[in-house]
């Protein structure tokens, strides 16, 4: 067990290709995203407001009963799991090809609408892969499986970062034309094929589960119809605070959300009053998995949600703004994807390859300690950055250090999930997890750009990494009293 050995196995090999699978989509909706926008012209708040497309992985928690519960009967002979991926993995090819007709210049609206929805398959397919690693090997082994995992993630970012930028360079971007980033979308969908084919090598989970066998259309419209109010209500109730008014504009926002959720709660209510789906049904989908996260933990359950809900708060908040920063700050885009993009995902990846290792052999735990110490620190790093003047040598060591301290931080942080999640409800609780790991800082980042308006780069970055500081007390903290129970 103890041997380098245990990364060349199949089960491995195919985790990190799934891994690829996983990463591929998600820079596609966030930071490559960015630079298609600023090159369209589009200014830095609208750009930020972008990662709210994020909330897709934030809520995904809502659906994640439906993939953890029910078979599909399209490639149900590839077993559950695979199946939802097949499925998944297509959606995703179909969203980008969307995504890749589209031009913000002329109407932005669509543009935001299909990232969104590929946001909302790429969080899908997150949910099954989470599930699938998690099942795939024992507790003992989920330090490698997500080293290989986060290796898959990362080298498909430099792909989709790195490579889409590289693309878009060579198809030419000094003046901004649509089908530029028309053909790097396509591309990039076509590379989506990698995890098509992950999944039909790879070896169902040999883990029994019990799965429903009706009410499959009912309960799936109920959840349809639910978001679909959550969006429609969140549409309407517009923000009446000036744009420099920034914290009566986060609190409307989270205000918003507020108002959105107990407005879908009270649709399923009468959904359920009017029998159109039962209670039994919701019960046993929702609240059977965080009971059960909350019998095993008790009254150390809310500081272990605490926790999760605030571990990569400095990672994102600043890395929104990272590839705007960059050309703000005067560097070109071929500079940007070999120097950011290229060194960042080798640096990523061996910060992954070193944190799984760590928490394999020195404990979930101190991992993460460590994890989130340099991955506040390293914010610090981009301040010096924008206050020094151009240096790419300065540039690649920022890079390098920030992109390490990341992959390191995010393999502990995997293994710790991945602890935390009963075999029982593995996709729906894992879905959890991650939901309310992404909610809270996805809320602030669609303010980071009105706060760089208002603050600057330095102190943006400064107080990014201001925000990490909690997290190290809670750790300790969580480490002393509440221990992982599988």
């Amino acid at each position: 067990m103890n041997n380098i050995n245990i990364f060349f196995k199949k089960k491995m090999f195919g985790m990190f290709c799934l891994g690829f699978s996983s990463g591929l989509p998600i820079l596609l909706v966030f930071s490559t995203l960015s630079v298609w926008l600023v090159k369209a012209g589009i200014d830095r708040s609208t750009i930020t407001l972008f990662s709210w497309a994020g909330f897709a992985y934030a809520f995904k928690y809502l659906w994640s009963p439906i993939v953890d519960n029910y078979r599909l009967p399209v490639f149900k002979k590839f077993g559950h799991r695979r199946s939802w991926l097949f499925l998944t993995q297509i959606l995703i090819i179909f969203a980008l090809v969307l995504t890749s007709f589209t031009d913000p210049q002329k109407n932005l609206l669509y543009t935001a609408f299909f990232i969104t929805l590929l946001a909302f398959f790429s969080s899908t397919q997150d949910i099954i892969i989470d599930a699938f690693r998690i099942e795939s090997a024992p507790q003992s082994l989920q330090g490698p499986m997500s080293s290989m995992y986060i290796s898959g993630y990362r080298v498909a970012m430099l792909v989709a970062g790195a490579g889409s930028l590289w693309l878009a360079a060579f198809f030419g971007t000094d003046i901004y034309n649509q089908i530029v980033w028309k053909k790097v979308y396509l591309i990039m969908s076509v590379l989506m094929t990698i995890g098509i084919t992950a999944t039909f090598f790879s070896d169902e989970p040999k883990i029994r589960k019990k799965f429903k066998s009706g009410g499959h259309a009912r309960f799936l419209t109920a959840i349809l119809i639910s978001l679909i109010s959550f969006l429609y209500l969140y549409s309407l109730l517009q923000n009446p605070f000036a744009e420099d008014r920034l914290f009566s504009s986060f609190v409307f926002s989270a205000f918003r959300l507020l108002v959105c959720f107990v407005f879908s709660f009270l649709i399923i209510k009468f959904l359920i009053l009017n029998r159109f789906i039962s209670k039994d049904k919701v019960i046993k989908s929702y609240l059977n998995p965080i009971n059960n996260f909350l019998k095993r933990y008790g009254k150390f359950a809310f500081l272990i949600l605490l926790l999760i809900s605030l571990y990569r708060i400095a990672d994102i908040v600043m890395g929104v703004m990272a590839n705007i920063f960059y050309l703000e700050k005067g560097y070109k885009i071929s500079e940007i994807a070999t120097y950011s993009k290229f060194f960042g995902v080798f640096a990523t990846i061996l910060g992954g390859l070193i944190g799984g290792f760590c928490a394999f052999k020195f404990g979930t735990m101190k991992s993460l300690f460590f994890g989130a110490l340099i991955a506040a620190a390293s914010n610090l790093l981009f301040a010096l950055l924008a206050i020094s003047p151009i240096s790419i040598h300065f540039l690649i060591t920022v890079i390098t250090a920030d992109n390490m301290s990341s992959g390191f931080a995010g393999a502990a942080f995997v293994v710790y999930l991945s602890g935390l999640t009963s075999v029982k409800f593995t996709a729906t609780q894992y879905a959890l997890f991650s939901s309310i790991m992404l909610f809270i800082p996805k809320l602030i980042a669609g303010y980071a750009g009105s706060w760089v308006d208002v603050m600057g780069y330095p102190y943006f970055f400064s107080f990014t990494a201001f925000l990490g500081v909690p997290v190290l007390f809670l750790i300790i903290w969580i480490g002393k009293i509440a221990p992982i129970k599988n």
